[in-house]
């Protein structure tokens, strides 16, 4: 049997060790959610009706959200300041369930700079100066903190946060773990975008670290080596299989 370039690559990786940092820490439930795109891998078994979902960088894929909403009939809360994914979302049919919101999200809460990506045919902008972004095309949009908006929506804490937000989750994740005022988040579903960046593989090393640090534990990772899910040590019990 053939193997395409990606298939190889992904293979290569894995054997050069380059990411074992990101292996397995435990084994739970687990499901895949949304297209093989716009999709990630959660654990079922912490969702129910009562479930907040928190998903922030939209893009024009909504196939995640919408397949928590068929499945767990729980509202899932998407977040995009990226003018093109605006549009797009206005375009959609969304269920009620699905709330979305103009904003970013980034580790202070204020009017920002928003760099759009190089390729316009490409709709990822970024807070972050990396390598996929124009600096010189930008717009201003609204950010907060995680607190911040939780506060808005009156949330008192929430039951997933995914983030796919290019680049710019290194500094939102320090926020969040260093913000005692948020409660402990049961799943994190995070991409991460060190290929965007020189020291790329060493700050998701360190991001990981900090994140296992404070009780997180891996328990899914992308064939590439960029989306990582995270279930906290506390709602282990409850996620057995």
């Amino acid at each position: 049997m053939l193997l395409n370039k990606s298939k190889l690559k992904n293979i290569f990786l894995r054997l050069s060790g380059r990411y074992s940092f990101m292996k397995k820490d435990i084994h739970c439930a687990e499901r895949w959610y949304g297209t093989q795109y716009g999709g990630t891998i959660m654990n079922p078994k912490l969702l129910s009706k009562d479930s907040i979902v928190y998903s922030f960088g939209i893009g024009e894929d909504i196939s995640f959200d919408l397949d928590v909403i068929r499945t767990h009939d729980c509202k899932v809360y998407g977040f995009d300041p990226t003018p093109k994914s605006i549009k797009w979302v206005e375009s959609q049919e969304t269920p009620p369930n699905f709330l979305f919101y103009e904003w970013g999200i980034s580790d202070k809460t204020g009017q920002v700079d928003f760099f759009l990506p190089k390729n316009t045919e490409h709709v990822s902008g970024s807070l972050s100066n990396q390598s996929n972004i124009d600096l010189s095309n930008k717009v201003t949009v609204q950010v907060k903190t995680l607190k911040d908006i939780m506060n808005e929506l009156n949330h008192t804490s929430i039951s997933v946060l995914k983030i796919d937000i290019e680049g710019s989750e290194y500094e939102v994740i320090d926020e969040i773990l260093s913000n005692e005022s948020i409660p402990i988040i049961p799943q994190l579903l995070i991409e991460y975008h060190g290929r965007f960046f020189p020291d790329g593989i060493q700050k998701t090393k360190d991001s990981i670290a900090k994140l296992k640090a404070k009780g997180y534990k891996i328990f899914a990772v992308s064939n590439n080596f960029v989306g990582v899910s995270l279930i906290h040590e506390s709602a282990l019990k409850s996620s057995a299989s």
